[in-house]
């Protein structure tokens, strides 16, 4: 069970993320994903009670399609919304494929988005006083800079860093980035 820490995400949407391992920092399926099919069964379902606008639904079912390795399906969702949500989602699933540089021009069209000061709360809350230097970096001043959490991967995808700590963080990130889609409605 993967989503023991997040209190702000309706109970039925937790359900939906619950997998027994965290999605990679890259494009690999993991056998804990859900298949295509399956996701978007299962959000549809969900989605249709939800009673929220269609932006957001459309929002949370490309979270949900990137969260369980779909990287394309994620992709011609994101890359259809035109604002600070819909690149924000574009970033990661850029970051994930990896394309680095792609993920970080769509984190420059971000700008500061308003579910930051969850992650950066979320993050610091994570790392232990062992992980003060990644803190420095994803967390100056205690505020949350997703160019360095890129860097912070393309470390890990050459073998540099440890990837689990960076997995707990990227989870943290889509927790706080969908409890900001189902708020902001």
């Amino acid at each position: 069970m993967t989503n023991r820490n997040s209190p702000n995400l309706p109970d039925p949407l937790r359900q939906l993320l619950d997998t027994p391992d965290l999605p990679g920092l890259g494009p690999q399926r993991r056998s804990g994903a859900w298949p295509l099919r399956q996701v978007e069964q299962q959000t549809g379902v969900w989605l249709g009670h939800s009673g929220l606008p269609q932006r957001a639904q459309d929002l949370i079912r490309g979270t949900l399609l990137l969260w369980h390795d779909h990287l394309g399906a994620a992709h011609t969702i994101s890359q259809a919304i035109e604002d600070a949500d819909g690149s924000l989602l574009h970033a990661i699933m850029h970051r994930r494929e990896p394309d680095y540089g792609n993920s970080k021009y769509w984190f420059r069209r971000v700008g500061k988005h308003p579910c930051y000061p969850a992650i950066a709360a979320s993050v610091g809350a994570l790392l232990k006083p062992e992980h003060a230097k990644l803190a420095a970096r994803v967390i100056p001043s205690g505020a949350w800079d997703p160019f360095a959490f890129v860097d912070m991967c393309e470390k890990a995808a050459s073998g540099e860093c440890a990837a689990n700590i960076l997995q707990e963080i990227q989870k943290l990130e889509i927790e706080s980035f969908l409890a900001h889609v189902c708020v902001s409605k």
